[in-house]
């Protein structure tokens, strides 16, 4: 796989080794590819490994149905987390354990500890300067997620803040009152296990996302975040506070003041907790990219750079027309896709996908179905 410039030489190259990273390097698999490799900048499933102890994922795992749909958290045909780990909503850390056994079995060609500094498109192909030496590739599949780029610095003093990915433990966090600034999923979970342990919690979020209808979780908080919101301590020790959009944190004696656009002070003792999401991973390689109105990247019908031939888009970044692919029973269904068109491109007959499809893996239209439904 060395070149004369002494670069390594792939046919393609897969950024990130998580769901997506870890999904589609199976199809490609799967697809015949055979001189590709996945560069992973820390360890298989690290951005799931890190997650608090407490939280779980709020999209549930059953082994299979009569009529053979996946798990829904399965990255690969044929695999259940439900079946592997024996739990219906899986621990980050058990599921990064899932994605090593789907490696593993695979014998998929995971590079760990290889961070990417630089990416550029000459003479057609793909040039990465990475920690491990350079290396090109014909075809380049983006996957680095988002969960390892938390954004904390949105508003002045919001570095003073905690973020909640940075919390290793809910249970072992000090005192006993809290403010959450975000209520969408990580909000209400970090809202949740406090409000577990008995503190006093005020969730604060500028529109209302619990009061949102709609049946995609994509736009409205999901049924097992709404069912423990209904729980007895949640109910007790939680105050949901709408339309409360945070302009600044400043540090006191006594703790730390929050203002709001409206005027509004918010006092707490603690570091408040910043559920505010993550700035995804698509840095070193935004400016391959043409974009949407919303800031995400334009992709073509097989997920790939309308304007840097060869580079695709894996994960939950992805996005077409209105249809949101942040979750990984969403975004999955996008693996086949990438790996024909890549193998179409090398010339292999890729007739394993065909299996993708009967799985429902596999979409051909994007425009069969209403807004918020990706089939």
């Amino acid at each position: 796989m060395t070149e004369s410039s002494g670069a390594e030489h792939y046919d393609a190259l897969v950024i990130g080794a998580g769901a997506a990273g870890v999904g589609v390097a199976v199809a490609l698999k799967d697809a015949g590819v055979k001189k590709f490799a996945v560069l992973e900048r820390h360890f298989i499933g690290s951005s799931f490994a890190v997650w608090p102890i407490e939280t779980r994922f709020i999209t549930p795992s059953f082994p299979t149905n009569s009529i053979g749909m996946l798990d829904l958290n399965a990255v690969a045909l044929g695999t259940s987390p439900a079946h592997i780990l024996g739990v219906e909503h899986p621990t980050g850390q058990e599921y990064a354990a899932h994605l090593n056994a789907v490696a593993r079995h695979h014998e998929l060609p995971i590079q760990e500890d290889v961070s990417v500094q630089s990416v550029s498109r000459q003479g057609g192909l793909y040039h990465l300067e990475t920690s491990q030496g350079r290396k090109t590739a014909q075809h380049l599949v983006w996957a680095a997620g988002e969960f390892q780029f938390p954004a904390t610095d949105i508003f002045p003093g919001s570095r003073l803040c905690t973020h909640t990915s940075d919390v290793a433990s809910f249970r072992e966090l000090r005192g006993e009152d809290f403010v959450v600034i975000g209520g969408y999923e990580s909000g209400i979970d970090a809202a949740f296990h406090l409000a577990q342990r008995g503190a006093r919690v005020r969730v604060l979020d500028r529109g209302c996302p619990w009061a949102n209808v709609s049946s995609d979780p994509s736009i409205a908080l999901s049924t097992y975040s709404l069912e423990r919101m209904a729980d007895p301590l949640f109910e007790k020790n939680v105050q949901l506070h709408p339309e409360v959009t945070v302009s600044e944190v400043q540090q006191t004696k006594e703790g730390f003041l929050l203002k709001s656009s409206n005027g509004k002070l918010w006092e707490t003792p603690q570091p408040p907790l910043l559920a505010a999401g993550y700035l995804g991973g698509l840095k070193l390689v935004s400016k391959l990219f043409e974009h949407r109105e919303d800031g995400f990247p334009l992709l073509s019908e097989e997920d790939e750079s309308t304007t840097s031939p060869g580079l695709f888009l894996c994960g939950p970044a992805v996005r077409h027309d209105k249809h949101v692919f942040c979750f990984i029973y969403k975004y999955r269904q996008r693996f086949a896709v990438v790996a024909k068109a890549i193998a179409t491109a090398l010339e292999l007959p890729a007739e394993a996908l065909e299996t993708y499809r009967q799985w429902g893996m596999y979409l051909d239209d994007l425009s069969c179905c209403g807004e918020e439904c990706v089939c």
